[in-house]
C-alpha cells in the first residue's frame, strides 16, 4: 500500500506539488492522472526516494521507501524507458539489478520471457524499439516480484497488441493482491484498465475515486442543436436556465432536455434542423475537470 500525506514539492518559488494526501490500495489498479506538467513524475520520484519532499509524507508498507534495503523486492518502477546504458545487453542489465537487490539470476529469464523479450536478451538496448525498451522497463520492475509497482506512461512507444498485453498484465498483478499504481495523462488508457482513479491539475489532487464513481460525472448529457435561428434561440434557451455554447448555425446546450427545447423552438415558431441527445465521455469528464489545470493549452486551429 502507498499512503501519501500532505505531500509538497517546491522549486524556488515554483510549487510543483501541493499537499497532496491520498493511498493507493492493494488488490486493484489504480490509475494516476493528470495533464502534462501537473506533477505527477515528481509525485512518483517522491514515492520512491529520488525526490526529497518540502513537505509531507509518503510510505510503502508503512515505510519510506529509501529506508528499505534491497527496494526492489519491495517496489519495482517503470519511470523512464530511455534510462537504460545502451551498451548493455536486456539480459546485462536485469543482471545488474539482480545482484544489486539479491534477487536470484533465474528471475532474469522468467522476467523476460514474461515480457517478450527472450529472443532479444543478447541484444544491445541501444538498438531496441522504445516499445522493447518499455518492455525492458517493466521486466525490471517485476524482477523482484515485488507486492508494490509504479509505472509513468507504461504504454508509451507500443503496438496495439503490447497495450493489450500490458493492460492484461496490470489486471493479473492487482488480482494477485499487489499495489499496481499506473501514471498517464489520457484518460482514454485508464478507463480500460484501472478501478480507481487518482486525479492531480498543478500539483494539487482534484478527484480520488472509483472508475465507477469518476464515470458518473460523465452521465451530464447534453443536446446538439442546428438552427438558422440560432441567436434567437440562444437568447430563449439562457432564460430558461440552459448553458449554451457554440457558433454559427450548431449549439450546445446543457441544464435542458431536448423535449424542452423543441417546445421552445416550436412555441416561437423556430426552425430547427437537428436535435439530439448525447452522453459526456470520460474523456470529456476529465478535461472538464482538469480545465483550469492545464499548463499548456492547445494552439490555434489551422
Amino acid at each position: 500500500m502507498i499512503e501519501v500525506k500532505a505531500l509538497t514539492k517546491r522549486y524556488g518559488a515554483t510549487t510543483a506539488v501541493k499537499d497532496l494526501t491520498f493511498s493507493v490500495r492493494p488488490g486493484e489498479v489504480t490509475g494516476f492522472l493528470g495533464p502534462n506538467g501537473s506533477g505527477k513524475s515528481t509525485t512518483l520520484r517522491m514515492i520512491l526516494g529520488l525526490t526529497e519532499p518540502t513537505g509531507g509524507s509518503v510510505t510503502i508498507d508503512g515505510r519510506p521507501f529509501r529506508d528499505r534495503p534491497r527496494g526492489l523486492r519491495h517496489a519495482g518502477s517503470l519511470l523512464d524507458a530511455h534510462d537504460v546504458h545502451g551498451g548493455r545487453s536486456a539480459a546485462a542489465h536485469l543482471y545488474a539489478l539482480a545482484r544489486g537487490n539479491r534477487i536470484p539470476r533465474h528471475r532474469v529469464e522468467q522476467v523476460l520471457r514474461e515480457v517478450g523479450l527472450a529472443d532479444a536478451a543478447r541484444r544491445r538496448v541501444g538498438g531496441f524499439s522504445l516499445g522493447m525498451k518499455q518492455r525492458l522497463g517493466i521486466a525490471s520492475a517485476l524482477l523482484g516480484d515485488p507486492p508494490v509497482l509504479l509505472f509513468d506512461e507504461p504504454l508509451n512507444g507500443l503496438d496495439p497488441e503490447g497495450v493489450q498485453w500490458v493492460r492484461g498484465l496490470f489486471r493479473g498483478l492487482a488480482r494477485e493482491g499487489r499495489t499496481v499504481f499506473v501514471s498517464s495523462h489520457l484518460m482514454s488508457e485508464m478507463e480500460h484498465t484501472a478501478d480507481r482513479l487518482i486525479v492531480i491539475g498543478r500539483g494539487e489532487l482534484l478527484a480520488a475515486q472509483s472508475l465507477a464513481e469518476f464515470s458518473a460525472r460523465g452521465d451530464r448529457r447534453s443536446v446538439t442543436v442546428t438552427t438558422p435561428a440560432a441567436a434567437a434561440l440562444r437568447e430563449l434557451l439562457t432564460a430558461e436556465g440552459a448553458t449554451v455554447r457554440g457558433e454559427g448555425e450548431q449549439l450546445t446546450v446543457t441544464g435542458l432536455s431536448a423535449v424542452r427545447i423543441g417546445e421552445i423552438a416550436r412555441r416561437h415558431g423556430l426552425p430547427l434542423h437537428e436535435l439530439s441527445t448525447r452522453s459526456a465521455s470520460l474523456e470529456e469528464a476529465f478535461m472538464e475537470l482538469t480545465a483550469d489545470s492545464v499548463q499548456f493549452s492547445g494552439g490555434d486551429p489551422r
